[in-house]
């Protein structure tokens, strides 16, 4: 119960940290990447997993090749994401 309860408190902050700065996709944190609006924790870890396999994103779209990230999830998160 604890740990969610800091877990959530985790997300919290970074999503308040996620409006003020984009999220570099190529680099980010899983708890970063969970923090993204409709991304959560199993998406965030399929988003590392991609990037490990198939190396860096090139463009933020780039998102959607990742299994259970569509078009709708990538348009309300294109403000927020970055490929540096």
């Amino acid at each position: 119960m604890v740990r969610r309860i800091l877990a959530l408190l985790c997300v919290i902050g970074l999503a308040f940290g996620i409006a003020l700065a984009k999220v570099n996709i190529n680099t980010a944190s899983q708890a970063e990447l969970a923090a993204l609006n409709g991304v959560g924790d199993q998406r965030a870890a399929a988003i590392i997993e991609y990037r490990e396999q198939n190396g860096p994103f090139q463009k933020p779209e780039d998102i959607t090749r990742v299994k259970g990230i569509g078009k709708s999830t990538f348009e309300r998160n294109k403000d927020s994401i970055t490929v540096e």
